[in-house]
């Protein structure tokens, strides 16, 4: 009976074990074999938003003659519009890049799949328009390397039906490699080329040599995002609005005290924001505020303390951030404690990176801190409509339709917060 008895209870405990979740292996870099091209063939093609009912499309090739032109029209091979654009290019100790070309088209229906070719050869290209209304679906995932884990994202990427992608710095980790930013493009073309790519910098981005390079010199040459078109001096911050949803992507590296230009145009972007037209309000930035993992402890605490009491009299809905490579939700949260009117904090930095997994968390897990897991995935978020939104997270050795963590969440604007903090965020926005 006892051998019995202890026969059962071993069994349970096994079952118990192997049915908890095992982190899986590490994944190696991708490896691109050399595929020579035309030197006028388009390459690393992507699309961003780019103002209202307007797309940018960039490309590159090796030709310097190259057009920076692109045809589009709704029917395949029928172009009934094209627009030209402008081109740059940039040097990197021994390395020299292809000319970058960027063109914005437009105006565009919305909701809508258009054709397009760059510079009048190459294939054909096909994207989709974000609808002009809600319900809107987002991609999410940040810290994303060229790794096997970032080809499994991807991968799970492909099968959400989202509108636009949503990226919280940390794109190639290229890390002074040139040609990995171009191997990156060619990785991200498939997804980024038929859905704007929205993306903000990270540290892998920054790419500094004292005396010889300034910071972010690749990432802004090739990733141009709409900063001129909300007003922004620097593609390292900037908004956009898409459906019922204004969305501010900030810069973790630039200047952000109250005394900075990116901490006036913040202020000045909040000024604009309309909740009647744009009803939820959200924020991208790269280094998370409200972490539980070990890794990068505290990094976040000067920005948190410069911006969080304007965010949170703003009533700011979602922060979104990267570079733990990890995931965490976080409660509705404000000053490190729940507040019914504060941002829910979500850290995706675990798109697929090459240095790994962040696997160790601060115990006990903080009040705030709803969801945590070391693991590889990402995002999606669906704003069903003005009131309602709904989260899920995948890890990527789950199949798409298995959701590791999911939670709907409530808009303040429903919720009285914005009416209620409106003259608080008056007298903040009109201090000095």
């Amino acid at each position: 009976m006892k051998i019995r008895l202890f026969l059962t209870v071993a069994v349970i405990i096994s079952a118990t074990v192997t049915a908890d979740y095992v982190r899986p292996l590490p994944r190696k870099t991708l490896q691109f074999p050399w595929n020579p091209k035309s030197p006028s063939y388009p390459q690393q093609v992507h699309i961003s938003l780019a103002g209202d009912k307007h797309m940018r499309v960039t490309w590159i090739t090796d030709a310097k003659s190259s057009p920076s032109m692109v045809e589009y029209g709704k029917l395949p091979g029928q172009y009934d519009n094209f627009a030209e654009g402008e081109s740059t290019s940039y040097s990197y100790l021994l390395y020299s890049s292809g000319k970058i070309h960027h063109t914005v088209i437009g105006p565009l229906e919305d909701n809508t799949v258009y054709f397009y070719r760059c510079g009048g050869q190459g294939p054909e290209f096909q994207l989709k328009t974000p609808p002009a209304q809600l319900p809107i679906t987002f991609a999410v995932a940040g810290d994303l390397g060229q790794t096997g884990w970032t080809k499994s994202t991807l991968d799970h990427i492909d099968q959400c039906k989202y509108d636009v992608h949503l990226l919280p710095g940390d794109l190639s980790y290229a890390d002074y490699i040139q040609r990995r930013w171009d191997t990156f493009g060619e990785l991200v073309q498939p997804l980024a080329s038929a859905r704007p790519w929205m993306v903000t910098q990270g540290n892998h981005e920054k790419e500094i040599i004292p005396f010889l390079k300034d910071g972010f010199e690749s990432y802004n040459a090739r990733w141009k995002m709409p900063f001129e078109e909300s007003g922004s001096s620097s593609n390292l911050y900037y908004s956009f609005d898409v459906a019922g949803a204004h969305i501010i992507m900030l810069g973790s590296y630039e200047d952000y005290d109250e005394y900075s230009e990116q901490y006036r145009w913040l202020k000045g972007d909040l000024s604009k924001v309309d909740r009647k037209r744009t009803p939820w309000l959200m924020v991208l930035f790269h280094v998370p505020w409200y972490n539980s993992n070990k890794a990068h402890q505290g990094e976040g605490d000067d920005m948190m303390a410069a911006i969080e009491p304007l965010f949170y009299a703003a009533s700011v809905d979602l922060v979104l951030a990267g570079h733990v490579h990890a995931y965490e939700r976080s409660k509705r949260v404000y000053n490190r404690r729940s507040d019914r009117c504060g941002a829910v904090h979500i850290t995706i930095g675990d798109g697929g990176n090459r240095e790994g997994l962040a696997t160790k968390y601060v115990n006990p897990q903080p009040a705030w801190s709803v969801f945590r897991e070391a693991s590889f995935g990402h995002g999606e978020l669906k704003i069903v409509n003005t009131t309602h939104a709904f989260w899920s997270w995948h890890r990527n050795d789950d199949d798409e339709p298995v959701k590791s963590d999911d939670f709907w969440i409530t808009s303040l604007v429903s919720s009285g917060c914005v009416a209620q903090k409106k003259n608080e965020l008056d007298n903040i926005l009109m201090t000095p």
